[in-house]
Protein backbone atom coordinates (compact mmCIF):
# COMPACT_ATOMS: atom_id res chain seq x y z
CA UNK A 1 0.00 0.00 0.00
CA UNK A 2 1.41 3.44 -0.88
CA UNK A 3 2.71 5.50 2.01
CA UNK A 4 1.82 8.77 0.26
CA UNK A 5 -1.54 10.11 -0.88
CA UNK A 6 -2.36 11.59 -4.31
CA UNK A 7 -0.92 14.96 -3.23
CA UNK A 8 2.42 13.41 -2.17
CA UNK A 9 1.74 13.78 1.55
CA UNK A 10 2.64 10.96 3.92
CA UNK A 11 -0.24 8.81 5.15
CA UNK A 12 0.27 8.84 8.90
CA UNK A 13 -1.40 5.44 9.28
CA UNK A 14 1.32 3.90 7.07
CA UNK A 15 4.23 5.32 9.08
CA UNK A 16 6.18 3.79 11.97
CA UNK A 17 5.27 5.32 15.35
CA UNK A 18 8.49 7.31 15.60
CA UNK A 19 7.69 9.02 12.31
CA UNK A 20 4.12 9.74 13.32
CA UNK A 21 5.63 11.98 16.03
CA UNK A 22 8.03 13.69 13.59
CA UNK A 23 7.76 16.72 11.32
CA UNK A 24 6.19 16.68 7.85
CA UNK A 25 9.57 16.65 6.08
CA UNK A 26 10.69 13.51 7.91
CA UNK A 27 7.37 11.82 7.17
CA UNK A 28 7.45 12.81 3.51
CA UNK A 29 11.11 11.75 3.07
CA UNK A 30 10.43 8.30 4.50
CA UNK A 31 7.10 7.81 2.69
CA UNK A 32 8.40 8.87 -0.73
CA UNK A 33 11.50 6.71 -0.40
CA UNK A 34 9.36 3.76 0.74
CA UNK A 35 6.96 4.11 -2.21
CA UNK A 36 9.86 4.34 -4.66
CA UNK A 37 11.67 1.36 -3.14
CA UNK A 38 8.50 -0.75 -3.12
CA UNK A 39 8.15 -0.10 -6.87
CA UNK A 40 11.78 -1.00 -7.49
CA UNK A 41 12.19 -4.03 -5.22
CA UNK A 42 9.92 -6.98 -4.60
CA UNK A 43 10.91 -7.13 -0.94
CA UNK A 44 9.05 -5.19 1.77
CA UNK A 45 11.88 -5.41 4.32
CA UNK A 46 14.38 -4.09 1.77
CA UNK A 47 12.05 -1.21 0.89
CA UNK A 48 11.86 -0.20 4.56
CA UNK A 49 15.68 -0.36 4.89
CA UNK A 50 16.01 1.91 1.86
CA UNK A 51 13.44 4.35 3.30
CA UNK A 52 15.23 4.50 6.65
CA UNK A 53 18.58 5.01 4.90
CA UNK A 54 17.09 7.96 2.99
CA UNK A 55 15.65 9.38 6.20
CA UNK A 56 18.99 9.04 8.00
CA UNK A 57 20.57 11.37 5.41
CA UNK A 58 18.33 14.26 6.46
CA UNK A 59 17.19 13.43 10.01
CA UNK A 60 18.42 11.86 13.23
CA UNK A 61 16.46 10.05 15.90
CA UNK A 62 16.12 11.98 19.15
CA UNK A 63 14.13 10.14 21.78
CA UNK A 64 10.91 8.85 20.23
CA UNK A 65 10.92 11.02 17.07
CA UNK A 66 13.13 12.23 14.19
CA UNK A 67 14.63 15.74 13.95
CA UNK A 68 16.21 17.41 10.94
CA UNK A 69 20.01 17.37 10.89
CA UNK A 70 22.13 20.45 10.28
CA UNK A 71 24.21 18.69 7.62
CA UNK A 72 23.01 16.30 4.91
CA UNK A 73 24.65 12.88 4.80
CA UNK A 74 24.46 9.34 6.14
CA UNK A 75 24.30 8.95 9.90
CA UNK A 76 26.21 5.69 10.17
CA UNK A 77 28.08 3.11 8.11
CA UNK A 78 24.96 1.07 7.41
CA UNK A 79 23.03 4.08 6.06
CA UNK A 80 26.08 4.93 3.96
CA UNK A 81 26.38 1.50 2.35
CA UNK A 82 22.71 0.85 1.40
CA UNK A 83 21.95 -2.04 -0.93
CA UNK A 84 20.26 -5.37 -0.34
CA UNK A 85 22.84 -6.55 2.20
CA UNK A 86 23.91 -3.38 4.00
CA UNK A 87 27.23 -3.71 5.70
CA UNK A 88 28.31 -1.80 8.72
CA UNK A 89 26.59 -1.34 12.04
CA UNK A 90 23.38 0.64 12.35
CA UNK A 91 23.21 3.24 15.08
CA UNK A 92 19.40 3.28 14.84
CA UNK A 93 19.15 6.86 13.66
CA UNK A 94 21.78 8.40 15.91
CA UNK A 95 24.02 10.64 13.79
CA UNK A 96 27.29 8.89 14.62
CA UNK A 97 29.10 11.20 12.18
CA UNK A 98 28.10 14.35 14.10
CA UNK A 99 30.55 16.29 16.24
CA UNK A 100 31.04 15.39 19.89
CA UNK A 101 29.53 18.76 20.82
CA UNK A 102 26.37 17.95 18.86
CA UNK A 103 26.14 14.52 20.49
CA UNK A 104 26.59 16.12 23.92
CA UNK A 105 23.71 18.51 23.11
CA UNK A 106 21.45 15.61 22.07
CA UNK A 107 22.43 13.66 25.21
CA UNK A 108 21.59 16.72 27.31
CA UNK A 109 18.19 17.04 25.60
CA UNK A 110 17.56 13.37 26.41
CA UNK A 111 18.88 13.83 29.99
CA UNK A 112 21.52 11.09 29.61
CA UNK A 113 23.31 10.61 32.93
CA UNK A 114 27.11 10.86 32.91
CA UNK A 115 27.25 12.44 29.44
CA UNK A 116 30.01 14.91 30.38
CA UNK A 117 32.44 12.05 31.06
CA UNK A 118 31.66 10.10 27.88
CA UNK A 119 33.74 9.94 24.73
CA UNK A 120 32.08 10.18 21.32
CA UNK A 121 31.42 6.44 20.90
CA UNK A 122 29.97 6.21 24.40
CA UNK A 123 27.68 9.17 23.66
CA UNK A 124 26.41 7.49 20.47
CA UNK A 125 25.69 4.28 22.38
CA UNK A 126 24.01 6.13 25.27
CA UNK A 127 21.80 8.15 22.89
CA UNK A 128 20.90 4.99 20.98
CA UNK A 129 19.90 3.29 24.25
CA UNK A 130 17.87 6.29 25.46
CA UNK A 131 16.13 6.60 22.07
CA UNK A 132 15.10 2.95 22.30
CA UNK A 133 13.88 3.42 25.88
CA UNK A 134 11.78 6.48 25.05
CA UNK A 135 10.35 4.89 21.92
CA UNK A 136 9.32 1.76 23.84
CA UNK A 137 7.82 3.85 26.62
CA UNK A 138 5.76 6.01 24.23
CA UNK A 139 4.39 3.28 21.97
Amino acid sequence: MPATDDDGNAKESELPSTLQKSDDKAQRTYAEALDSAEEQYDDEARAHRVAYAALKHTHEKVGDHWEEKDDYGPSDERAKSGGPNPSGESKEGVDANASKKHLEDVAKKLDVTGRSRMNKDELVDAIEKENRRQTDRNR
